[in-house]
Formats: C-alpha cells, structure tokens, sequence
C-alpha cells in the first residue's frame, strides 16, 4: 500500500499542470520525503498505524494547521485506504472544540464537496448519542474515563468567575464530541493529539492529552510514529515540540 500512495500522491501532483510545470523539483522533493522516506521509516511505524490510521491522523494534523488545499490533495487517497465518510466527518467535527468553529467550517465545506463528487449522499447517518438531559453527565465520564477519578466534579470546579469553561469542557467538549458514533476513544484522543500538535502553542494541553492517549491504549512508540508521519505537514519545529509532551507525559 506504500507504493500505491506514493503513486496517487505523484498523479496528484501530475494532475495540477501549475505545480508541475512551475516547481517539478518540489514535488518529488517533498513526494519522495513524505511518500517514500517517511511511510517507508521504521522508526515512524507502529503495528497499529495501518494505513487508514495514518490517513486519518494526517487529515487532523492538516485541519489543525490549516492545510486546506493539502486537506483536499489527502481525501481521495485517504478514503482509498478504507476511511470512511463518517470518521472523517467526526474528525472535523471533533476539531470544532479544539480549532474553533471559524478555522473548522472551511474542511467541513471542503469534505462535502468532496462527498457530493463521490456520490455520497448527505446528511450521514447520525452519531449522537446524548441529549440536552444527558450531556453533561456523558461528558464527565468521558472525562473520567480518559483522565481518571480526578475530573470527577470538574465542572463545578475552579474560580468562580471561570468555572463555566469547566462546563462547557464537560457538556460540549467531551459530552457533544466524545460521546459520538463514528471513532472510538482511542481514535478521537489520537486525533486531538493531531490537532493540538499541528496548530502549537497548546503544549500544555497536548502533555495532557499525550498522557490520554496513554491511558487509552496509544502507547508512547505509537503516539512518536503518528507525529512523525504529520512531520511533513506541521513541520519540524511543532513535531520537536510534540515529542518533548510526549516525553512529558510519559515522565509526568
């Protein structure tokens, strides 16, 4: 499968005549790099980084930094690799709580857009599982779940004139997003890990969420491969960044 992303990267580029005519020593530059050398790294591989995983894991890192035109360069070679429509979507659903909905809504547009062409028909099956009654109680355990007994309360905690960030941590963040159909736990704390890492300046937060990833079942070697894999996408200063959280985490 290596091979086969190799080659529909470089049809890709082929396809765009202004980048392959103005820039051909960038585009096997970066298509030999990001397309051969590092899929091809061991030590940038892990077991469960399939392919599918490692789509999925770039398409958030790209959100995250703001890749659009490479966004929409990934998603036909991300849904070869058997991802589907509706993770997709859940990913950038997800990026709503930790981009913000002004640096989501143009993925969102792109994906659609993406769909419609491959005759998908939309809206997608729905995937929430709370209401406006259950929310809140679904997300502390979500949190629980993820962070441990400690988050127990942690919506009603904290300075009084802050303490409504708590809560919208609870009911929107992990009760909304967390609690949906379409990815598992460990694959939405990949993802956030993706989106923390790729937008920087939130390394207080992804130490944190590299040590819920831990707690989830994404060991260290796994969380160094799927940074590494977003290396060519976020550049090196942000994946230098990443991998000190991790060591963090790991410490802490």
């Amino acid at each position: 499968m290596f091979e086969e992303l190799h080659r529909k990267m470089n049809a890709f580029w082929n396809n765009d005549r202004t980048l392959s005519q103005t820039d051909p020593e960038y585009v096997k530059l970066f298509s030999d790099f990001a397309y051969g050398e590092v899929v091809n790294e061991p030590g940038a591989n892990h077991p469960d980084l399939d392919d599918k995983t490692r789509s999925l894991a770039i398409l958030a890192a790209l959100v995250g930094c703001q890749g659009l035109d490479a966004f929409e360069m990934m998603l036909p070679v991300a849904y070869e690799t058997g991802l589907t429509s509706v993770a997709i979507k859940e990913m950038i659903y997800q990026a709503t709580a930790y981009c913000g909905f002004g640096r989501t809504l143009p993925f969102l547009k792109k994906l659609n857009v993406f769909l419609g062409a491959a005759n998908v028909h939309l809206p997608l099956e729905p995937q929430g599982t709370t209401t406006s009654e259950t929310r809140a109680q679904a997300g502390e355990d979500k949190q629980v779940e993820i962070f441990g007994e400690n988050m127990r309360g942690f919506a009603q905690s904290g300075p009084e004139e802050t303490r409504h960030i708590n809560k919208w941590l609870a009911d929107n963040c992990f009760g909304d997003y967390y609690t949906r159909g379409g990815l598992d736990t460990r694959e939405r704390e990949m993802v956030t890990l993706c989106f923390l890492a790729a937008q920087g300046g939130c390394e207080p937060q992804l130490t944190a969420h590299a040590k819920a990833n831990m707690v989830v079942g994404n060991e260290k070697a796994f969380l160094i491969a799927v940074v590494s894999q977003c290396m060519p996408y976020i550049g090196y200063p942000r994946t230098l960044n990443a991998i000190r959280c991790i060591d963090e985490a790991v410490k802490g």
